[in-house]
């Protein structure tokens, strides 16, 4: 009989606080509400303050005392990224959680005000800078848990890091693109656990499986995921469920940092939360490091952990 993970996330976090980027809806939404069922004081991390309100009304409808802060963010903006910062700097002296769960899905071709490719510079550069900038904040508590939210759809996802090196570079389709950003996100997590050794704190990914969320309403837009929709409807889970593994990834005592953690059944696409094997390109150490130091030139941002 397989271990029922979940067991191991129904912690207490009373007087912890906790960052949840794209928290105004689908499963960032769902992590916000479970973190502030267990206790903890919720920054809502959103780029729209009026759903990131909307989010905290329906929190509170189930949770009277839920302790929650909206605080504007866009992670396609760098110079947005500081400001969100800085309102942190200004307001928390320590942060125990940070979940980098927001992000874009098959968008068509563009770039972010910083001139990066959308899905590489939202999902990747956009949470890379925003966990530095908030490094020293994670650090001052005691083992504090990032964690980066990916996609099993990292396996299709190839970086060239010559090619990367100008952060511009053009993948032939949404998919390709959006699978390169996802991972991006693991290997950062990874290379992020490893410079975190003898900090206290871990880093950790996790992958929802698919779910039934406004991230994939672009899918309808290309005629194989049409066809594909009725299929994963019936094999995919619901926001809820999905929100599972990266709740015990930011939860879980028992996780050494470093997992990648996922459901557990048919292609990955529902299941209980377990870890799972990294592989492909992201079980490369040096593309990690290499990746690394792309994000840093391109984004400015430097973390000082080495």
């Amino acid at each position: 009989m397989r271990e029922d993970w979940t067991a191991h996330s129904n912690c207490d976090l009373s007087g912890r606080t906790a960052v949840v980027t794209g928290a105004n809806s689908g499963i960032g939404l769902e992590v916000a509400r479970e973190l502030a069922r267990r206790g903890a004081r919720i920054v809502l991390a959103c780029r729209d303050v009026v759903r990131a309100k909307a989010a905290g009304k329906s929190i509170r409808s189930d949770i009277a005392d839920a302790q929650l802060e909206a605080i504007p963010i866009d992670l396609a903006n760098l110079g947005s990224v500081r400001a969100f910062s800085g309102q942190c700097a200004d307001r928390f002296d320590r942060l125990d959680i940070l979940v980098n769960s927001a992000g874009v899905m098959l968008a068509p071709h563009g770039l972010t005000a910083d001139g990066f490719e959308i899905h590489f510079g939202t999902n990747h550069l956009g949470h890379f800078a925003l966990t530095g900038l908030l490094i020293e904040q994670l650090l001052a508590a005691r083992a504090s848990r990032i964690v980066t939210v990916t996609s099993a759809a990292y396996l299709y996802g190839q970086l060239d890091p010559a090619a990367l090196a100008t952060g511009r570079e053009e993948a032939t389709s949404p998919f390709r693109a959006y699978a390169r950003s996802k991972l991006a996100n693991l290997l950062f997590a990874q290379e992020l656990n490893r410079r975190l050794e003898r900090t206290g704190s871990l880093s950790v990914a996790a992958h929802p499986g698919g779910a039934a969320t406004g991230l994939g309403r672009r899918a309808t837009e290309h005629p194989i995921y049409r066809r594909l929709l009725p299929l994963l409807g019936w094999i995919s889970q619901s926001a809820h469920e999905a929100a599972q593994s990266v709740l015990l990834a930011a939860t879980s005592e028992r996780l050494n940092g470093g997992e990648l953690i996922g459901p557990d059944g048919l292609l990955g696409l529902k299941g209980r939360p377990r870890i799972l094997r990294v592989r492909g390109q992201a079980a490369d150490p040096g593309l990690a490091c290499r990746l690394w130091q792309i994000s840093e030139r391109l984004t400015g941002v430097r973390y000082g952990i080495y």
